[in-house]
């Protein structure tokens, strides 16, 4: 096993280090927000189906798919996080499954960020022609694009996996905690990971800042409406605030491993617990509370939604 595999062993197994009352605490802190989220982004999933005009216009059924990875991604990140506070270890398949999944999911998220800074592009430069090129039809083909793309990312990484010697070990049960660095069994998968990552993020970011140019150029022009430049101006600046976000995710385990080298082991598993609160958690509910509350069409609808259930679940 690498050096960085090492590393984060090093990191996770000190769970031992911490008192039964501290890790309850810590427990609680990252569950109890997670559940929230879990319900506010489950609830704003439905009613992105429950009126026609949300499944029939492109940018409703971008920013569901978008949600949809968001949460599943939030879901697979919480599970095993309690996983690994209840000292669980996995076998290798299954902490294996439950890694690519978290991968196709959080690859999802910034392409689909790309496709909707797109659609705002067209919008604002050329309006005329909007209806006919975001067409829901066209929408749905590029969200099948996007996670055939994901898909094709997560068999290579599979591939990758295979070549490294399972037979070899004495058993397929994991000596650490599942996570996506445990995952990384050889060199070649962890420098194909970063590839991907800043290949990824990359190409994502120049899309987004260039439909962001565009737009402010398009703002110079006198017939432009004005009012749907700055709309389209603020959006597109959301989506450069949520693909920093998604990138952050991405450094959570190297930052780790670089502060195991200098503070105490105890410290690192603090601080392990309020970066995963911060970096993982946070950041997946953030379009459900931008687009929720900012969105005149969503917001009256959504709100609803949540005060009845709210008001359902306090009756019952």
């Amino acid at each position: 096993m690498s050096y960085v595999n090492q590393s984060l062993s090093n990191v996770t197994t000190e769970t031992q280090y911490q008192g039964l009352l501290e890790r309850l605490l810590f427990s609680t802190l990252n569950t109890v927000p997670c559940c929230v989220f879990l319900f506010i982004n489950g609830t704003m999933l439905f009613t992105l189906r429950s009126k026609p005009v949300f499944c029939e216009t492109s940018r409703y059924i971008l920013l569901f798919n978008l949600l949809l990875a968001d949460t599943v991604q939030m879901a697979v990140s919480q599970l095993l996080y309690v996983i690994a506070a209840c000292r669980i270890t996995l076998t290798y398949p299954v902490c294996g499954v439950l890694d690519m999944l978290g991968y196709l999911t959080n690859e999802i998220s910034p392409l689909t960020l790309v496709v909707m800074s797109l659609e705002r592009f067209v919008a604002v430069c050329y309006p005329l022609r909007h209806a006919n090129i975001i067409t829901v039809r066209n929408t749905g083909g590029a969200i099948i694009v996007i996670w055939v793309f994901s898909s094709l990312n997560v068999l290579t990484r599979v591939l990758l996996l295979l070549e490294f010697p399972f037979k070899d070990l004495e058993s397929l049960q994991m000596k650490d905690f599942c996570s996506n660095m445990a995952m990384l069994l050889g060199q070649v998968s962890a420098d194909y990971g970063k590839a991907y990552t800043c290949f990824l993020f990359v190409s994502a970011g120049l899309v987004i800042t260039s439909s962001y140019i565009g737009v402010m150029i398009a703002a110079r022009s006198a017939s432009t409406d004005k009012a749907s430049v700055r709309k389209a101006r603020n959006t597109l600046l959301l989506h450069l605030v949520q693909l920093g976000l998604s990138l952050s995710s991405t450094i959570y385990s190297p930052l780790l491993i670089a502060l195991s080298r200098i503070v105490t082991r105890i410290v690192i598993v603090r601080i392990q617990n309020v970066f995963y609160l911060c970096v993982f958690i946070f950041p997946r509910c953030l379009s459900s509370l931008i687009y929720g509350l900012r969105d005149q069409t969503i917001r009256p609808v959504l709100m609803y939604h949540l005060c009845f259930r709210l008001k359902r679940s306090s009756s019952g």
